[in-house]
């Protein structure tokens, strides 16, 4: 198949997330298994621009990746990235429109509409009632409303990387046409050869308002654990995590680490008692499939995608009140560490996702064909 990837943001942008590396990650397996691959995207990286070309692909994995420059960097307008959708989309046989309440997924959209390309829709997590309410809810129910209604509408399918994505996306009321499950991967790595930490709880990824770093904390309160908060602060709410944790008296317990990448983040995530997630919301949990690969038993709240999962494989928790009895158990975390990467192996490999997406993209060629 010749498929056509569009995000507002790429690689190497990392600033943004799991979702970049996971798209990229599907894009790769995809190209892997024999397809053309082609990415349109913007070379916005925060308040900057990614020092990459323009105007020519840039080969990434075997993926094309195409940037174009923005005009308007927080709505990342393109008019380059247009006059290319409108010349090239009939060139390929599907779209795939990551993220939502943006101008690249409505552009992409509307263009594949036109041409009567199929084109399908991963909202990546942003279509949770809570959070549009909590967060920009009167432009959001706007967009909405004037524009991405009509964008689901005429999608050949929605996916979803987890139930919990796709049940919080039905309660929105907007049209999901043929919506189906695919999960995020991962390229699978050996645990590196490094003793545990005792009592050390690790949250590695952005550090967002709706991770639950502040319930993380609290945490502290009832154990004698540490906390290592590892992750890029774009929100700027390290000073008040800081001013959370000195108001609680655990503020000796908790460690800011800053990004970590590479090998040193196998190491870190290898190290750690137990891996925290208390998001909010979370529609899959890309860094929770890293510390189970990691051998890592985890501890997520329920509204993490891989919620369900972890509880399936018995490789972690979602009950914050068995925490003291696991940091005194270590037999049972080894367990449940096993656990863990024998659930990665089986279910999240990247030629297992690819060949589930490679299926559902046939399925939806079907339904507009």
């Amino acid at each position: 198949m010749r498929l056509l990837h569009v995000v507002p943001t790429y690689l190497p942008a990392r600033r943004y997330g799991g979702p970049i590396v996971a798209i990229h990650g599907l894009c790769r397996a995809l190209a892997t298994r024999g397809h053309q691959v082609d990415v349109f995207t913007t070379n916005v990286d925060g308040d900057g621009v990614l020092d990459v070309p323009l105007g020519e692909p840039v080969d990434l994995d075997g993926v094309r990746v195409h940037y174009f420059p923005s005009s308007v960097p927080r709505l990342y307008w393109s008019p380059q990235m247009r006059r290319a959708l409108r010349g090239a989309v009939r060139d390929y046989d599907l779209v795939h429109i990551h993220a939502i309440w943006l101008w690249p997924g409505y552009a992409a959209a509307r263009t594949a509409h036109r041409a009567n390309v199929p084109y399908v829709i991963s909202p990546r997590g942003m279509l949770v009632p809570e959070l549009i309410r909590r967060k920009s809810a009167l432009v959001k129910r706007a967009w909405l409303a004037a524009v991405e209604r009509r964008s689901f509408a005429e999608a050949a399918a929605m996916h979803f990387t987890s139930n919990i994505e796709q049940q919080d996306a039905a309660c929105t009321g907007m049209p999901l046409p043929s919506p189906f499950v695919v999960p995020n991967g991962i390229d699978l790595e050996p645990r590196p050869d490094v003793p545990r930490d005792e009592n050390t709880l690790l949250f590695l990824g952005r550090i967002s308002w709706k991770k639950g770093l502040d319930r993380a904390i609290e945490l502290l309160v009832r154990t004698n654990a540490r906390l290592i908060i590892a992750g890029n602060d774009e929100e700027n709410l390290t000073p008040a995590l800081r001013a959370l944790s000195e108001k609680l008296g655990v503020a000796d317990r908790v460690e800011f680490a800053g990004p970590v990448y590479g090998a040193a983040k196998w190491e870190l995530l290898a190290r750690a008692t137990l891996f925290v997630l208390l998001s909010m919301s979370e529609n899959f949990g890309n860094a929770v499939l890293e510390a189970m690969m990691m051998e890592t038993p985890v501890l997520v709240s329920p509204e993490v995608g891989l919620a369900d999962d972890v509880i399936r494989a018995d490789a972690g928790t979602t009950d914050v009140g068995e925490i003291p009895a696991l940091l005194a158990d270590r037999k049972r975390r080894e367990s449940m560490g096993r656990n863990g990467r024998a659930l990665v192996e089986d279910e999240f490999t990247w030629p297992h996702v690819a060949a589930a997406m490679e299926e559902a993209y046939r399925q939806a060629g079907k339904l507009i064909g």
